[in-house]
């Protein structure tokens, strides 16, 4: 019954991303040609949102679901691998037309080639995971 509420969310957050076309892969391929400021616009508002509960969390000191105090810790210095994890999140969004979050919307709406992609994501997460100790961090 407690897993009930995140499967709420899940749903909202999938009804949200299909309802503002944030799935579909032709706004994602107008992004990428620099044609619509569709899908910048979804991006600068989540990135607002964040950066306004993040400092709502931090100012006013909140506590988690189970009462523990919620710790932000601060990022590792190092911009290299922030710039090759990123261009390759971005060439993999780019090639497949779609991030992680979308892939299970996809899915869930009945687009069952997705299903290459969501095991793609999962085959490659998992060959970070075996590899990740021999990487420069």
């Amino acid at each position: 019954m407690n897993l009930l509420k995140y499967l709420f969310v899940g749903f909202v957050f999938g009804i949200v991303l299909t309802k503002s076309e944030a799935i579909s892969w032709y706004r994602i391929y107008e992004m990428f040609q620099f044609d619509s400021f569709h899908m910048y616009g979804i991006i600068m508002t989540a990135i607002a949102t964040g950066v306004v509960g993040v400092q709502i969390i931090k100012r006013r000191k909140l506590n988690d679901i189970d009462g523990l105090p919620i710790e932000i810790l601060d990022k590792e210095k190092g911009t290299f691998r922030y710039w090759i994890g990123g261009l390759l999140f971005g060439l993999g969004w780019a090639l497949v037309g779609a991030c992680p979050g979308p892939i299970f919307i996809l899915i869930g709406a009945g687009f069952m080639s997705v299903g290459f992609i969501l095991f793609g994501a999962l085959f490659g997460t998992f060959l970070y995971g075996l590899i990740k100790d021999k990487l420069p961090h």
